[in-house]
């Protein structure tokens, strides 16, 4: 089916890329805006993927023409200037506001769905800036759908941001129904905050989706979903990650160098294999590898040569088959580093492409001139796909549908600097494939849009940034901070993240910083919200980034502490990911102040204080507590009556009503 997607929700001035689904090159599309605002001048040209940029605020609608039928497209657009982060990038509008902020909103006066009448623009009342300042932020929004009774209802759950002096009561809600589905528009009612459809006229599948309004900009979308079979109906929230991701922890191998210096191995296929007992023996659930296809020269796989194959060097296509089952034999889940921005220069299509104009793969690829080929950060290797192009579109839809059924997941390489709808197109393939399929998206910094029906797991690079600036002697209660900025940003409470304090991308945090900021920072890795991430070596001191694993040398203390993290994590209640985190009082009565820090995380019947150190030797500290068993370690850690005594991390339980 060629239909575009979802609805779209932006700020005037920001790009909508409009491409057809599914596509086949060979064929032809043609877009239209069929209803606009009176103000609006907005119009489209003649190419198979276009871009809307809407001029003034209020509802819009294009029509594809394709070779299957007629689709439309409602996109509902808010006051505000460029969103940032969009200009500059030639056919991309996955930059939609990198602090998640696309500038400023206008509100309805009332909850309601748009664009079901012909409405144009009037939606938009009151224009104020929209961000994270005086007097208010970004709000948030969770919708939830139930049936009761001969009704399937929608309830929009909307959010203020804390900071701010609006409350949740000051808040619209808006819903758009999604042009995909056969509604019977007249049989949907909006009551205030809960959207209602008689179960009689729902169709096979029906999906609603909705943003909060108020003063300070619109949130985040989200979206509810109602699938019919017979007369069994179900409901679905498609935008919250799968349920077995976030308390997940991951374990990242740099493929190449993993065996190390051992010689006995035929690849580096093999040598994964052989230590799944190992990885597993660590607590790990997922293994994230990097790339495995046909690659240039550089023996981090980033540069494809063959979206098709796998390396030569590392094995056969069935050797990888055998690695991802003996991988899930052990109960690992196994994520597929997908690479979609650029192809290496000696790809033979870049190659054929570099010969000139009249290549037929010359429009494959950007062009920053007659011969240099558009890329990021100079680097020399690589040459970015030029998305307008249905044949790319094609090709790389056809490589994601031979790698997807084999693994769990992709992890998203360079996913900011991939146009946001072909993430979608993705989202929905996979999900079709497995609604729990995980995606987790590259993107540094995060940005909150990504989180509706892009990806469900986000690199927390703001936390990483923070441990790592914590480690050079920064206060430790930042790190709060930076947990903090997920809501400021404007992610919706169920976003999905990744927590790391290394990767093949960063220096070894033992080597940057020290031994006991390292075993506090992996403290904090796997107690705070999100799902923590291990690169492969850390577990055992690795000081090398990209070097062979010194497997011979490893520190097995290290390694326990990783081993006791992870089982804390999987054995405590109050360390789920979906717990709520709370800032404690805490007295530090030895040792340094601003090395330490405490915080509470709790569920309704479960809580506990994780209290980290990043100073040598130890300190003690006064911390709310009900009891003095470390979840880490299994020891006493109480030396009075609430005070703890922590070398770098513990975990220990408190009373949550006294939260």
């Amino acid at each position: 089916m060629n239909h575009p997607g979802p609805p779209r929700f932006v700020g005037t001035g920001e790009s909508v890329e409009l491409a057809p689904r599914d596509p086949d090159p060979e064929e032809t599309y043609n877009w239209e805006v069929v209803q606009r605002p009176a103000e609006s001048d907005e119009s489209l040209g003649d190419d198979a993927v276009e871009h809307l940029v809407p001029d003034v605020p209020g509802t819009y609608v294009v029509k594809l023409t394709a070779p299957e039928g007629e689709h439309t497209l409602t996109v509902r657009v808010f006051p505000g200037g460029d969103a940032p982060g969009t200009e500059g990038v030639a056919g991309r509008s996955g930059r939609s506001g990198r602090s998640g902020r696309s500038g400023r909103s206008g509100r309805s006066g009332q909850s309601g769905i748009s664009g079901q009448s012909g409405l144009s623009g009037g939606e938009s009342g009151r224009e104020t800036m929209m961000g994270s300042q005086e007097g208010g932020g970004r709000p948030r929004l969770a919708l939830y759908p139930v049936i009761e009774g001969d009704e399937a209802v929608v309830r929009a759950d909307p959010s203020a941001h804390p900071g701010g002096a609006e409350t949740d009561d000051d808040l619209d809600v808006e819903f758009v129904l999604d042009d995909r589905d056969d509604f019977d528009r007249e049989a949907v009612t909006v009551d205030d905050r809960e959207l209602r459809i008689p179960v009689d006229a729902l169709p096979d599948r029906a999906r609603v989706h909705a943003v909060a309004i108020g003063e300070y900009g619109h949130s985040v979308p989200d979206m509810a979903e109602f699938t019919r079979e017979g007369d069994s109906i179900e409901s679905h929230r498609p935008y919250v990650p799968p349920e077995w991701s976030e308390d997940s922890v991951i374990y990242e191998i740099y493929v190449r160098s993993f065996e190390g210096q051992n010689d006995e191995y035929e690849s580096p296929f093999d040598a994964i294999r052989d230590r799944l007992d190992y990885i597993a023996s660590l607590g790990v659930d997922v293994l994230w590898l990097t790339p495995v296809l046909q690659n240039d020269h550089a023996p981090h796989g980033y540069n494809i040569i063959d979206f098709f194959s796998i390396a030569d060097d590392l094995g056969a296509y069935e050797d990888y088959k055998q690695l991802i089952q003996d991988a899930h034999d052990h109960g690992l889940k196994v994520l597929f580093d997908v690479v979609l921005n650029h192809s290496a220069r000696t790809h033979p299509y870049f190659q054929n492409a570099a010969e000139g104009p009249d290549s037929e793969y010359r429009d494959w690829y950007e062009w920053q001139t007659e011969t240099e080929p558009g890329t990021y950060f100079d680097w020399e290797h690589i040459a970015n796909f030029n998305f307008q192009n249905l044949k790319v579109r094609r090709h790389l839809l056809d490589a994601v549908d031979k790698w997807m059924p084999l693994v769990d997941g992709f992890r998203c390489d360079m996913a900011w600097a991939v146009p946001d709808n072909f993430w979608r197109e993705l989202h929905d393939r996979c999900k079709a494939h497995d609604s729990e399929f995980l995606l987790l998206d590259e993107t540094i910094p995060y940005i909150p849009e990504f989180q509706a029906g892009l990806f469900d797991m986000h690199f927390d690079s703001t936390t990483y940034f923070t441990l790592r600036q914590i480690g050079h002697g920064q206060n430790a209660d930042s790190v709060l901070d930076a947990i903090d900025d997920r809501v400021d940003t404007g992610f919706p409470d169920h976003a999905g993240f990744m927590l790391y304090n290394e990767n093949h991308d960063e220096s070894r945090y033992v080597a940057d910083c020290d031994r006991p900021s390292a075993e506090a920072a992996m403290g904090a890795v796997f107690t705070l919200p999100g799902a923590p991430m291990v690169y492969a070596g850390q577990e055992f001191g690795q000081r090398g980034r990209r070097d062979d694993l010194a497997w011979g040398h490893a520190q097995e203390d290290l390694r326990e502490h990783v081993r006791a993290l992870a089982n804390a994590r999987h054995e405590q209640p109050a360390l789920v990911a979906d717990a709520s985190t709370a800032r404690v009082d805490y007295d530090v009565t030895d040792g340094a102040e601003d090395r330490v820090t405490a915080y509470a995380r709790a569920t309704q019947d479960d809580a506990a204080v994780v209290v980290l150190h990043f100073g040598d030797g130890e300190a003690t500290v006064d911390v709310p507590v009900t009891g003095g068993t470390d979840a880490v370690s299994g020891e006493n850690v109480l030396t009075g009556d609430d005070e703890v005594t922590v070398d770098n991390v513990v975990v220990v339980p408190t009373d949550p009503d006294e939260l």
